[in-house]
């Protein structure tokens, strides 16, 4: 059976590639960012891209949306900036809200950082469930873990999955992977080792561990580095320059510490190896660092779509049962 979403501020594609796996179908997805909205258009032609602010966006759907998803800028709740959640011109999970009551969708997934289950926005989480279930929907915040589900990456993320109440009970959260991620080594050392550089073994044993959080930054900000000190600290451990991105892998005689290209930080983000970004590599680089690695995408994704098939199967198990009798 098919399902059709809608995807909110998608960016690069991380949740929509993700869902895809998962079983959606894209009817439209919406962003601001030319660039991110070129790769989109680049990896998937047949998907309808909508160039624009969501402030805008009034869909009219000749079908019935059974997923409305989207990762809302995360700045208004993120520790790196100043928290200001809905004094934040960047907050825009009241026109996601605005969305699902104009659509109705079956069900509502909606992604952000962290820095959201702080305390301070504790009556705005409870907020948006209550939103959420005066319009007939079941409700739940969770936080996961991006290495959970196989993503080299120590990249916590809060999500809020919604369902209408008589769907909700068929829903549950993925269970974490029982395979451990592969180290940032392992998984990156074809990519170091491709123009034959003669330190790609050694560097692979110092890669020895998972990699800290990718931060894609605000266009408010500089070009792309891997984020403030501490971050960078975390990748000199394993044997990365985090003060910039290169353009290329290290040739065959390169010394001293080399930088992540950015096949490599997509890599690390989840991305498959031929799904290619548009734009500058600034802007390359932030469509990566603010996307939601496709594999957990693709979890939550599969636990939305089998309970939709629960219900479903349900329903019409019931029907059947009443024409019986």
């Amino acid at each position: 059976m098919a399902y059709y979403s809608i995807e909110l501020c998608a960016g690069a594609g991380g949740q929509a590639l993700g869902l895809e796996r998962a079983g959606f179908q894209h009817v439209e997805l919406i962003d601001t960012d030319h660039s991110a909205c070129n790769t989109l258009r680049f990896n998937r032609p047949q998907w309808q891209v909508v160039e624009g602010d969501i402030r805008n966006y009034c869909p009219k759907l000749p079908i019935e949306i059974d997923l409305l998803a989207g990762g809302v800028p995360c700045p208004p709740f993120s520790v790196a900036g100043k928290q200001l959640g809905s004094k934040d011109e960047r907050d825009l999970f009241p026109e996601a809200l605005r969305l699902v009551k104009e659509l109705q969708p079956k069900a509502v997934m909606l992604e952000n950082v962290r820095g959201l289950l702080d305390s301070r926005f504790d009556g705005y989480r409870t907020g948006i469930v209550k939103f959420l279930e005066k319009s007939g929907y079941t409700a739940d915040w969770k936080l996961i873990n991006a290495s959970d589900y196989g993503v080299s990456q120590l990249r916590p993320r809060v999500i809020c999955v919604a369902l209408r109440k008589e769907i909700a009970p068929f829903y549950s959260w993925p269970k974490a992977s029982k395979t451990v991620p592969p180290t940032v080594g392992e998984l990156l050392y074809g990519l170091m080792a491709k123009n034959g550089w003669k330190g790609a073994d050694q560097w692979k044993k110092t890669a020895c561990n998972i990699a800290p959080t990718i931060v894609g930054g605000s266009k408010k900000h500089g070009g792309p580095d891997l984020g403030p000190t501490r971050a960078r600290t975390a990748w000199a451990s394993l044997g990365v320059e985090g003060n910039g991105i290169a353009n290329d892998a290290p040739t065959e005689d390169f010394e001293g510490i080399p930088r992540l290209t950015i096949e490599m930080v997509a890599r690390i983000q989840g991305f498959p190896a031929d799904w290619i970004f548009t734009g500058t590599k600034t802007n390359q680089y932030r469509q990566i660092g603010n996307a939601f690695p496709p594999p957990v995408a693709e979890a939550v994704g599969k636990q939305i779509k089998k309970a939709l098939d629960a219900y479903t199967a349900f329903v019409e198990n019931t029907a059947q049962k009443r024409r019986s009798a």
